[in-house]
């Protein structure tokens, strides 16, 4: 019996191999010869699809198994095995084996046929063996770590190199990567260069002076308009912290705003208590920023305020500050700035505001809620799911290079002696305790957006581009789910019996989201509808939440007084002592603004090699019903990006974000 095996090398650099690899066929009744992958001329080329012949003495009946193994030849050369097909040469169909991995060393992989299985549908032994084997395997090498108190756990490796390389950048993103940030440093240790020649900041308008090649529209357009209130009031609804924001029906008792105080700012015939109650005014606190310890850079203390602003819905304005209080605690010291104060006393208000959104954004919308939770998901699926899991299928494409720029994070960003030591006021001891008083209070309803801007009082806020597009993306992404767990689940006892999905879910909550049973997800789960829930949380999450803090980065943050990274003077006490001067001293210095830019610009500009959301690149699935499910989500997403376009027609300032064309299938920067 003689069968066609083809065999698929991957697309990246060095996939290819100049070792021996030998195939052998595992079936129902037998094994075929084991057979070296030899062609007259190269093989297993980067890119190449190669077909062989390997025969067998007897019909192995059903292929259950493709046995890969690969042997040093004079020098180490490692392979990337995309897939493998099988077809019978006297007739027959032909079988299809997604591998998706390395073989590094000498080594031997068993890769299962495509055909997505629960444990309870397996029947035969040497199948049980094969999941069984893999798990036991997968749990040694993927363990759990606490990198720090008081937060969800993560992967345990040192660093990005400890990692399996399945895990790790192809060579491609990981030379962009490094590369790119060594260009924006270098672009702007010469912009520091060159002004440390000249002067240093005398006005915000020397802020120009770092904006060279490094620019967006949306940065430049933050440039022209920073100081309007209503361009402040925008970045609540549409910036890189889009969920900071809250209806106020109540004024907090340590806020003491007085009708009198604001009434300037309303519309005509109308009132502060008026506006409360009709749901016309918001409330952005960031009270979580009180006493969190401020760092110390270059041995100069840098300042943190936790400020509140009040903001109103404007028939004619749109959404605008009318009060701003720079700390929790009201008091002579304290005082409450409105647009009618002292121009300079008002902007600098804003910019401690902002600030305060500089490290609620990077270290709760961004580092927590998106990073941390989605890392959660990755260790405990590659810990409990086989690879021919259902669930395990549908998730590795949204948890692709997750696990690398996670650990990148630990080191490079957020260590000791990371960048965010370097430039950021909360960085060092700050940055731990905000992300820990984060994660106190981080619920898994808050992380579902339609509950989201229910439980915020948003949902009627106007022009909350974020809001509109989250929820149509959330809306496909439910659908997509529902459609494919419906394929094999067929009831909640299904779900219910299902052991290894049960450890899945017992491993996220036990393990990942330890100590927090206020969090709000079950160890079990016992329905449909809640598997359907928790896996829409987590490719949402894992695609348009992460796109929405994430892209917009360098758009809102590379003009520094908009976004300050860090602030040199404690917060003003008296309006009337607020000059040019002091807004300059507090302000990030040349080289912490020219960070700043680098690596914002780093972070948030589009990667060249980006999968785009729902486009399945590894292909996992392989049953035509899961494929036509696949197609019909990425026609709802072609239908919603179509939407997107056409609504930012002829708008100056557009919100493009959450295009899905834009949005990344994974978390990879």
């Amino acid at each position: 019996m003689e069968y066609t095996v083809t065999v698929a090398t991957g697309t990246s650099e060095y996939s290819g191999t100049n070792n021996y690899v030998y195939v052998t066929l595992v079936g129902e009744k037998g094994e075929s010869e084991r057979t070296v992958l030899d062609n007259p001329g190269l093989d297993l080329c980067r890119g190449a699809v190669d077909d062989y012949t390997v025969q067998s003495s007897a019909p192995l009946g059903r292929v259950l198994l493709v046995r890969l193994e690969k042997q040093k030849y004079w020098v180490e050369d490692n392979w990337f095995c995309r897939y493998v097909l099988v077809t019978p040469k006297g007739g027959g169909d032909t079988q299809t084996f997604p591998c998706y991995c390395w073989l590094v060393g000498d080594v031997k992989v068993e890769v299962r046929e495509g055909t997505a299985k629960k444990l309870n549908e397996e029947i035969l032994p040497q199948e049980l063996a094969h999941r069984t084997a893999e798990l036991q395997q997968r749990q040694k090498t993927y363990r759990w770590q606490a990198w720090a108190p008081g937060i969800p756990k993560c992967i345990d490796a040192k660093s990005e190199a400890d990692l399996p390389a399945d895990d790790r950048f192809a060579n491609e993103k990981r030379s962009d990567f490094e590369g790119s940030l060594h260009y924006a440093l270098l672009e702007l240790s010469l912009k520091k260069l060159a002004i440390r020649f000249g002067k240093s900041w005398d006005d915000l308008d020397d802020f120009k002076r770092i904006f060279w090649k490094l620019r967006s529209p949306v940065a430049e357009y933050t440039m022209k308009h920073w100081k309007e209130d209503w361009f402040f009031g925008y970045q609540f609804l549409n910036g890189t912290n889009p969920r900071m924001i809250r209806r106020c029906r109540m004024l907090p008792s340590n806020f003491p705003v007085s009708g009198d105080m604001v009434q300037a700012f309303l519309s005509p015939n109308t009132t502060l208590d008026k506006e409360l109650k009709a749901g016309n005014v918001y409330l952005v606190d960031h009270r979580i920023m009180d006493n969190v310890p401020a760092n110390v850079i270059r041995n100069i203390k840098q300042h943190i305020a936790a400020p509140l602003c009040l903001l109103y819905e404007h028939p004619d304005n749109g959404l605008i500050p009318i009060a701003i209080q720079l700390e929790q605690n009201p008091g002579r010291d304290t005082p409450i700035f409105l647009p009618s104060d002292p121009p300079l006393a008002w902007l600098l208000a804003k910019m401690w505001v902002r600030h305060a959104e500089f490290q609620v954004f990077q270290v709760l919308s961004h580092l927590l809620r998106t990073h941390l939770v989605a890392e959660v998901i990755c260790v405990a699926t590659l810990r409990q799911l086989p690879a021919v899991h259902p669930i395990y299928k549908l998730l590795t494409p949204h948890l692709k290079y997750t696990l690398e720029i996670n650990c990148r994070a630990r080191t490079q960003l957020i260590s000791p002696d990371g960048i965010f030591k370097r430039v950021v006021s909360t960085g060092g001891d700050g940055l731990l305790v905000l992300a820990q008083r984060a994660y106190q209070i981080l619920t898994y309803r808050s992380l579902q957006p339609n509950f989201d801007f229910l439980d915020r009082g948003v949902t009627k806020l106007k022009g909350y581009f974020y809001r509109d597009h989250a929820l149509m993306i959330w809306d496909a992404i439910h659908n997509f789910v529902s459609s494919m767990v419906s394929l094999y689940y067929s009831s909640d006892s299904d779900v219910q019996q299902d052991t290894e999905l049960q450890a899945w879910i017992k491993d996220i909550v036990d393990e990942g989201f330890v100590d927090r049973p206020e969090f709000g997800l079950s160890n079990e789960l016992k329905t449909k509808e809640e598997l359907i829930t928790l896996l829409s949380v987590v490719i949402f999450t894992t695609t348009a939440q992460h796109a929405a803090t994430n892209n917009g980065q360098f758009d809102w943050c590379a003009w520094v007084p908009n976004t300050p990274c860090t602030m040199r003077q404690p917060p003003p006490t008296d309006k009337d002592a607020v000059t040019m001067g002091l807004i300059i001293d507090t302000l990030p210095d040349i080289s912490q603004s020219c960070v700043q830019m680098a690596i914002t610009w780093h972070l948030g500009r589009a990667q060249p090699d980006a999968i785009p959301m729902a486009q399945y690149v590894e292909q996992y699935f392989v049953e035509p019903a899961a494929l036509q499910v696949i197609e019909t989500f990425k026609q709802e997403l072609k239908d919603i990006e179509e939407q997107i376009v056409k609504q930012n027609e002829g708008l100056e300032l557009q919100y493009l974000y959450l295009c899905p064309s834009r949005i990344e299938n994974s978390i990879t920067i």
